[in-house]
């Protein structure tokens, strides 16, 4: 999974609306996590967020989170305060940019080929609107079912499915350094394969 950070204000020369606005859709193989980016600079509201949107990409999904104004509060309000604040604050941007961010979600569905999800983040709330869940067959022999069948019945999860979505979260959280030094790894490969010669 690749992610960036959208740019915000930029002008338009260089951001994806310039290069690609009238174009077809991107081949969804060969998109770019900059070219997301540049993409959502030039068409996201400028008042939405207090800075760039992180922005993170996989085969099926495009997540956008953003970072809203923290609210206003008093200087000795307490933990409980600032987080039912800031949860009312990601509420109210949910229901008031319901109707745009559809509108937005339509438009980059149709240029880059995937779904597009929402979250926002205000203090230290953060919560995803919608996420894309895509079922994932594979094979396991013996050995690896038991590994399910056991935190299935240790109760950890309800189902093989829901061990094996366990299971990915585990290796997510322990190796989290490891798989960024690889998406970055596979990012530079990308970056030089794209400035190779077209054949044909």
């Amino acid at each position: 999974m690749a992610h960036a950070r959208a740019g915000m204000g930029r002008g338009m020369g260089r951001g994806g609306m310039g290069r690609r606005a009238a174009g077809p859709p991107v081949e969804s193989e060969r998109i770019s996590v900059d070219d997301v980016a540049a993409w959502l600079a030039g068409r996201l509201p400028d008042d939405w967020f207090e800075a760039p949107p992180a922005v993170t990409v996989d085969r099926d999904e495009i997540l956008v989170l953003g970072r809203l104004r923290p609210p206003d509060l008093p200087k000795d309000a307490d933990e409980p305060t600032h987080a039912a604040a800031e949860i009312g604050r990601i509420s109210r941007f949910r229901e008031d940019t319901r109707d745009q961010r559809i509108a937005v979600a339509q438009e980059a569905e149709h240029r880059f080929g995937r779904t597009i999800s929402w979250g926002a983040e205000s203090g230290s709330t953060s919560a995803v609107f919608t996420n894309l869940s895509v079922p994932v067959m594979t094979r396991l022999r013996q050995p690896e079912r038991r590994v399910l069948d056991t935190l299935v019945d240790s109760g950890v999860a309800r189902s093989r499915s829901d061990a094996l979505a366990w299971c990915v979260k585990l290796v997510s959280a322990n190796t989290d350094e490891w798989l960024e030094n690889l998406r970055s790894a596979m990012s530079a490969v990308e970056s030089v394969r794209g400035q190779g010669p077209t054949v044909g």
